[in-house]
């Protein structure tokens, strides 16, 4: 039999035992109804878009002019995104902005996509989420006496958005392994010098700095033939090169970015397909938001005749991206190699018939 003072010592084990129980319970229920109801991380409240001046951008500037962005996140419930837009003079920055976290998305030549990949190749991976255009490249000349890469002489200067990265100086080295042999790819390399798209064309009109070549885009590259004084002429297109329609520019995230903001991710893969849709049935309007977002003094006409050339086209489809990665990597300029072309983007586009 229990003595009273037992039975008090029982007592409050017995309140302490229950204390603890009941606490350990309302912990565990706290625990799991917290774990339960948490919310997804937020995502992020504004986005930046990076991108160059001519016609293959005009995706990016129709998303801005229709706000497509922001269309498609409000139909995923983020209400309050903020995109901005800007315009850069080369791909070098918009790699950095990229890298940076400076921009979450920009629109660069396939062989920026391919060193940016090969540099970040892992978690932190730069691909693609969409081409932007396919487009020819014009390398243009106003000397006379230039019919083919073998006339260039060394006095001869090329103009190109960037010395050895852009696409247009890729291009230009695959030109010249086709006409010189693999090893020489390099030879021109010398004779490039980096300039805006604009401000090439105005040094080969006007033969300022040595420049007789500009390796360009739409429409500079048709501006650029229509001159009289000085007569200006085709040396070579980049679908010479590459054997057919290639991707010019490509829109590219990064993978980290893209699994922290889903829902931002997807609404900008959605409005890039709807802004090339768009574009694709309304080129006079889309030719308007072109001329009123660069400035340009081109004519309606003349943008609008460019924009009905069967060569170019507005399309999310990957067109000979591969090539340029089994190029770049043959030749020493990307260390990691490329399976396929879908190594090189996002999922998004791996049920597209690319290459």
């Amino acid at each position: 039999m229990m003595t009273p003072s037992c039975t008090a010592l029982a007592r409050k084990l017995l309140t302490a035992a229950l204390a603890c129980a009941t606490l350990a319970l309302g912990t565990a229920v706290a625990a799991g109804t917290n774990t339960a109801t948490a919310p997804p991380p937020e995502e992020i409240k504004q986005v930046t878009f990076a991108s160059q001046y001519g016609l293959t951008y005009l995706p990016f500037m129709v998303m801005n002019e229709l706000k497509l962005v922001e269309k498609h996140a409000r139909e995923s419930g983020l209400k309050d995104l903020t995109v901005e837009y800007k315009t850069l003079s080369g791909p070098a920055p918009i790699n950095d902005a990229i890298l940076s976290g400076g921009a979450q998305f920009g629109a660069v030549g396939v062989p920026s996509l391919l060193t940016l990949w090969d540099k970040t190749k892992g978690g932190r991976s730069v691909k693609m989420f969409g081409s932007m255009t396919s487009a020819p490249m014009f390398l243009n000349t106003t000397n006379a006496s230039i019919k083919s890469l073998k006339d260039f002489k060394d006095a001869d200067r090329i103009a190109l958005p960037s010395v050895k990265v852009t696409v247009q100086a890729v291009t230009l080295q695959m030109a010249v392994a086709q006409a010189f042999g693999e090893a020489e790819f390099d030879k021109l390399d010398k004779q490039t010098v980096a300039m805006s798209h604009p401000d090439g064309t105005t040094a080969l009109l006007t033969g300022s700095g040595g420049i007789t070549a500009h390796f360009t885009a739409p429409p500079f590259q048709y501006q650029q033939l229509k001159s009289e004084k000085p007569k200006v002429s085709r040396v070579l297109s980049s679908y010479d090169v590459l054997g057919g329609k290639s991707t010019f520019v490509v829109a590219i995230s990064t993978e980290r970015f893209t699994k922290e903001n889903p829902k931002t991710f997807d609404a900008v893969c959605k409005a890039l397909a709807e802004a090339q849709d768009w574009i694709n049935a309304n080129k006079k309007q889309a030719a308007e938001i072109y001329l009123k977002t660069t400035k340009a003094k081109d004519s309606l006409e003349d943008i609008l005749a460019q924009m009905n050339d069967p060569d170019l086209e507005y399309t999310v489809v990957p067109k000979n991206v591969f090539k340029y990665a089994e190029f770049m990597h043959k030749v020493g300029t990307i260390k990691n190699k490329a399976a396929s072309w879908k190594d090189l983007c996002f999922p998004n586009l791996h049920d597209k018939a690319g290459s």
